[in-house]
């Protein structure tokens, strides 16, 4: 069986793959048919293809077991990766407006026809990449192989808005060349606002904002099972990387011994670790309470 960590670099691999043969599909058929839009989407897809490699190194430096150095480990690096992937997002939507708006503003060709059976053939691969991606970003916890998800999905609705623009050129005919010009402009701005909604989690993530509420009831319904423990108290979850570090304050018997205290906190530690393997450490705090 697959772990966490596999099955992220795995979903990365087939994202740096995936990324640079439709760069190079985009970029072709942009160039021979005459559309702009597709250009800029190629321009954007290799910039995906820089993003996932450095999604893949911080999935792997996030990893590294804790040293003197890191006695928390290394899983911050993937949300500081996060916010790389999302300045590569914004550079790219800067890139593609700005070409955009250079275009709006040559006179070119009607894009050819063919260009819109390969786009249909992009967006739907790229959302499929997407939900893969996705739901590997969510089986494994990883912030950063939610953004390179969110980057596929991204890519999908700048090709259907370059599908929606080459279309009305194609239709409506002379006089609407730059249609799919405009349509490129309208996608970067969607991207942007993917940015934001991947850089926001991360941020939470680097800022220890506590939005663990399920995984909080999970902790207190597992421990309070344990016995000798007789309920919890304050539970602080933060994440690293892709597993959580979680501070807990039991509450015990006040006559019991400091050795039988010590006792009640491993097992429920250990308890804690074996039924959530997410859980990277867990700190327990004894609160004596009467009998």
């Amino acid at each position: 069986m697959q772990t966490n960590t596999e099955k992220a670099i795995h979903a990365t691999y087939l994202s740096i793959i995936g990324n640079f043969m439709l760069a190079v599909a985009k970029g072709i058929t942009g160039v021979f048919g005459n559309s702009y839009a597709l250009v800029a989407d190629a321009i954007e897809s290799l910039t995906d293809v820089f993003s996932s490699a450095l999604v893949l190194f911080g999935i792997k430096y996030s990893t590294r077991p804790a040293d003197s150095n890191h006695p928390y480990g290394h899983g911050r690096a993937e949300s500081l990766v996060t916010f790389i992937v999302v300045g590569f997002l914004l550079i790219s939507a800067t890139v593609i407006a700005y070409q955009s708006i250079l275009n709006i503003q040559t006179p070119h060709e009607i894009p050819e026809k063919y260009t819109l059976l390969v786009l249909a053939v992009i967006i739907i691969i790229k959302e499929i990449f997407y939900r893969i991606i996705s739901k590997r970003g969510k089986e494994t916890n990883s912030s950063s192989l939610k953004a390179d998800a969110w980057h596929h999905r991204s890519d999908a609705i700048t090709s259907l808005m370059a599908f929606i623009g080459i279309s009305i050129a194609i239709f409506m005919g002379p006089g609407y060349e730059t249609a799919d010009d405009w349509a490129a402009l309208i996608a970067s701005l969607f991207i942007v606002y993917n940015a934001y909604l991947i850089f926001r989690p991360a941020l939470g993530e680097i800022l220890d904002e506590h939005v663990y509420d399920d995984l909080v009831e999970q902790i207190r319904i597992i421990s309070e099972r344990v016995d000798g423990v007789q309920g919890t108290e304050k539970c602080f979850v933060r994440k690293t990387g892709m597993t959580y570090l979680v501070d807990l304050h039991l509450l015990v018997n006040g006559n019991l011994s400091v050795t039988q205290g010590h006792e009640i906190s491993h097992a429920t530690k250990d308890r804690l670790m074996e039924q959530l393997p997410e859980l990277a450490n867990v700190l327990i705090h004894i609160e004596p309470i009467d009998a």
